[in-house]
């Protein structure tokens, strides 16, 4: 059976945290509201100018909030980002914090330890149920995406992600775009495993 190659847009995914309402309010004060700074691609998603310290057993690092509030505290960092910082973190799908390391969270207002949650967000690709189905992917499926260019190079384990409240882009972080060369934005082949 022929692969299924189909072209998406790829994004870069800067480090990163997503906060619960009870974090927000403990960092910076009890009904402190997220502002939105830039809406991003997938819908209802904003950057915030609003940004935590997060504490390591080697340093610490600036992070942006990303909103709405979520039901859990996670910190997305770098596979670069998390070994400086002295987090053994493991590369999980967003939302999958169990058996993950804490930190120290620290705002203007306050701070909060949480006991799981910083991670390494694995690679996946966005789907909205109509994509999936014109391509035919499943939620769940691992698929390979394929670079072109000067570093030219195959992304293997792809999470394909279905939801009707996604838009179709491809998420990496910052050490894949660089050992790709991509700059974000561009569009490449991706082929099912």
């Amino acid at each position: 059976m022929p692969a299924t190659e189909f072209k998406v847009t790829i994004e870069g995914s800067g480090r990163h945290c997503h906060v619960r309402r009870e974090t927000l309010d403990a960092l910076f004060g009890a009904g402190f509201e997220l502002e939105v700074k830039k809406w991003l691609t997938q819908p209802g998603q904003f950057a915030t100018p609003h940004k935590v310290r997060v504490v390591g057993s080697r340093g610490e690092a600036q992070l942006s909030i990303i909103g709405p509030c979520r039901r859990a505290d996670q910190v997305e960092l770098s596979l670069t980002d998390a070994r400086a910082l002295g987090f053994d973190s493991p590369i999980r799908e967003s939302g999958a914090v169990g058996g993950s390391p804490g930190c120290k969270l620290i705002g203007p207002a306050g701070e909060v330890d949480i006991d799981e949650g910083v991670i390494i967000a694995k690679r996946h690709i966005h789907l909205t149920p109509e994509d999936a189905e014109k391509y035919g992917l499943a939620d769940k499926q691992i698929v390979r995406v394929s670079i072109g260019g000067g570093r030219a190079l195959v992304f293997a384990e792809v999470v394909a992600r279905v939801s009707p409240e996604y838009a179709t882009f491809m998420h990496i972080d910052y050490d894949e775009m660089n050992a790709a060369a991509l700059s974000g934005g561009e569009m490449f082949g991706y082929v099912t495993a």
